[in-house]
Order: C-alpha cells, then sequence, then structure tokens
C-alpha cells in the first residue's frame, strides 16, 4: 500500500517540474477571466496524464476527473493574476506589464498540477474520484458580481463532491510549515459606495449651505462607532473607511462628499447587523437637512474549514512531516471565494509557509514571491489528504 512516506518522495522527486510550471505560469501572467493561456496548460498536462479533462468550466476554469464509482474529493487552486507591476529582478519576472502573479495562484496551479500527477500515478489509489478544479477569477468578478467559484458552480462543478480542498501559499509564514484553522479561516466582505448630499456654497456663508463635509464629521463618528457600540462585542466585525473625497477649493462648500469602505465578519448574522447599522448611521445626514447616497456591494461570504476536513489535513501533516511543522492557526478578516465551494460540501483550506527571504514581501504588492521549495509539500499534504477523505468516504 502507498504510505505518506511514498507520497512524500514523490512530491519531493517533482520539484523541478512544480518549479518549472510555477515560473512559466508566473512570467505569462492572466487577469480574471483572461486565463486561457494558463488553462491550455493545465489541460494539456491532464490530458497528457490521460484524465478526463473539461474546458470552459466557469468561463475560463478546467476540471479533471480521475477515477469514477465511489465517494468523490474535489481540490481546487485559482490561477488568476493582478493588476500589478511587477518589480522583482528574477529570471521569471512577468512579461506582461502591469500584470503580476502577486497573490501565489501560479503556486497553486504548479501544486494541483502535482497533485494529479502524484495521484495519476499510485497503483493502489482508493475507490471514488478526485476531481482537479483549476478555478479563474478569484481576484475578481464579472459584470454580474460573480467569481470564478461561482461561475464554476453554476456549471456543475460541485455536483455530487463530498469534500472539498484547497491551500494557499503564506508569504509572511516560515517556509515548509502548515497552519489549518477550524471554523471560521476568512471573512464575510462587503464594500460600500456613499454620497453625502448638501447644497454647497460660498465659504464665507456657511449659513447659505447645507454642508456635507459637516455631515461627515457626524456620520464617521457613527460609522466607527458601530463596532464599538452596535456590535456584541464577543463577535468579529470591522468597518473601514478607505476613500473620501470633497471640493477642489479652499472656499467653495461642496455640494457633495463621496466615501468608500469595507466591512468585514465571520457570521452571517453580524454581517447583516452591519449593513443595517450602516445605513442607519447614514440618516444623520437627513436629520443635518441633507441626504444621501448608498451603493452596497456584496462581497466573498465567510469561509468556513469543516473540522473533520481539517482534522484530516492535520494527521496527513503530522504524518508525512511531523507535528511540529503544524503552526497555531490565525483566522483572518481577508476575503477567499473559495468560501463558495464550502458552502457546497464539506471543505477546508490550510496555508503553506512560503517565506523567501528576510524581506518583506506581502501578498499583492510588486514584490511578492515566494520560497519555491515550500511546493513539494503542498503536493504531498493534498494527495495524501484527498486519499484519506476517499477511504474515509468510502467507509
Amino acid at each position: 500500500m502507498t504510505t505518506s512516506a511514498d507520497i512524500l518522495t514523490q512530491a519531493q522527486a517533482l520539484a523541478d517540474q512544480l518549479i518549472a510550471w510555477r515560473r512559466d505560469i508566473h512570467t505569462h501572467p492572466e487577469l480574471s477571466f483572461q486565463e486561457q493561456r494558463t488553462a491550455n496548460l493545465v489541460a494539456n498536462e491532464l490530458t497528457a496524464l490521460g484524465i478526463e479533462t473539461q474546458t470552459g468550466v466557469g468561463k475560463t476554469g478546467v476540471v479533471g476527473y480521475l477515477g469514477d464509482a465511489g465517494p468523490v474529493v474535489a481540490i481546487r487552486a485559482d490561477m488568476d493574476a493582478l493588476p500589478i507591476h511587477e518589480e522583482n529582478d528574477v529570471p521569471y519576472r512577468s512579461q506582461t506589464p502591469g500584470v503580476m502573479h502577486a497573490c501565489g495562484h501560479d503556486a497553486h496551479t504548479a501544486i494541483l498540477l502535482g497533485v494529479a500527477r502524484v495521484l495519476a500515478a499510485m497503483p493502489d489509489r482508493p475507490a471514488g474520484q478526485i476531481r482537479f478544479l483549476f478555478q479563474p477569477s478569484e481576484e475578481w468578478r464579472d459584470e454580474e458580481n460573480k467569481s470564478g467559484a461561482t461561475r464554476m458552480i453554476e456549471d456543475k462543478a460541485l455536483e455530487g463532491v463530498n469534500a472539498v480542498l484547497a491551500l494557499h501559499v503564506a508569504s509572511d509564514m516560515p517556509s515548509k510549515r502548515i497552519s489549518i484553522a477550524d471554523g471560521y479561516a476568512s471573512a464575510n466582505e462587503d464594500s460600500f459606495e456613499v454620497w453625502l448630499r448638501g447644497t454647497g456654497g460660498h465659504g464665507a456663508f456657511p449659513h447659505q449651505a447645507i454642508d456635507p463635509t459637516f455631515m461627515l464629521a457626524q456620520v464617521l463618528n457613527t460609522l466607527h462607532g458601530i463596532r464599538a457600540r452596535r456590535i456584541d462585542p464577543t463577535k468579529a466585525a470591522a468597518l473601514s473607511i478607505g476613500v473620501i473625497q470633497a471640493g477642489a477649493a479652499s472656499n467653495v462648500i461642496p455640494n457633495q462628499v463621496y466615501l468608500s469602505g469595507t466591512m468585514r465578519s465571520f457570521e452571517d448574522s453580524v454581517r447583516q447587523q452591519l449593513r443595517d447599522e450602516l445605513a442607519r448611521a447614514l440618516e444623520i445626514s437627513r436629520v443635518l437637512g441633507g441626504d444621501f447616497e448608498l451603493n452596497l456591494k456584496p462581497g466573498y461570504p465567510s469561509m468556513y474549514n469543516d473540522p473533520a476536513v481539517a482534522h484530516i489535513i492535520r494527521v496527513a501533516t503530522r504524518d508525512l512531516v511531523g507535528a511540529p511543522t503544524l503552526l497555531d492557526p490565525e483566522p483572518m478578516m481577508g476575503a477567499e471565494d473559495f468560501s463558495y465551494m464550502t458552502r457546497q460540501a464539506p471543505g477546508a483550506m490550510f496555508m503553506l509557509g512560503a517565506k523567501k527571504d528576510a524581506l518583506d514581501r506581502p501578498h499583492h504588492t510588486p514584490v511578492f514571491d515566494i520560497d519555491e521549495s515550500a511546493l513539494p509539500l503542498g503536493v504531498a499534504v493534498l494527495a495524501d489528504a484527498a486519499c484519506r477523505l476517499l477511504r474515509q468516504k468510502a467507509g
């Protein structure tokens, strides 16, 4: 029987190939729902392994089907890049001006191709199906406000799935370490735009105007008081203002003020409360004689790691490389559209440490990069966990 040690050895033997895939994809990044070249690379590799392959799923996604009758375990990797101009001076630097893999999706795609190669060659692979989900557009949403995960679900990529797995590289976490949380692991995300409207006027005659900047001062205090005074202090929530724009001259009171921001939470009830309290806070503008317009943009839901699936990942990690590899998890208020998939089937995402060097290389910045030597561990954990889940679901 293939052991965890065998899986790790096979994953490590793929190190050079994993790096080659990752660098190829990194050199040729593609934005959300434009991942044609990446999808072709993926489809060609899967087909060469004898894996049934479906393209055009969720617009530009690819699905591979390995195995047939029995339980179904899906593994997801996202493929899209970001509109960022790379500043790294490396041989695999992006060749597309203004576009860069600044969040590790190139690594995720390479890792999942490695998982496919390991599992396709396994002579005693457990009964059931491994479904490889190469997803477009995690970073952005289309004209209908739908991301790649939603589009793949609509195209039935998750139909019949009993469990779903994913990983995310972490450029700020020690390389070749694993972290996974039980329960909420990323947040609900809603963004909003607000226009506070008055009448404007001459700065020397404020009594003749209805000043939206005065409204803004009262509104900001109330918005920042939502978390402090309206939300249960035992519940996670955040509300932040990122943009304020008003006026163009020092002696002119503008007729409107624009602001935008984001709201984060874990529980759906808190998410709805934030929405309600936001609208209530803006009513202050009407009390002061003005008015407001609110444009709420619903984002990704919170991601819930099924504790039983997360446990399988921890057990696989311990058996592969030992318990010291596991770090204590830290839930984050970032958003991740894998959350849509974990609402279709029990699932979990783990973090794979990939800090490259002493420099700070945050995600979504021009200097983002990773330690590629961590890639084989990602392959091994996903492959081992998938096999364990197949056996568990079959039993």
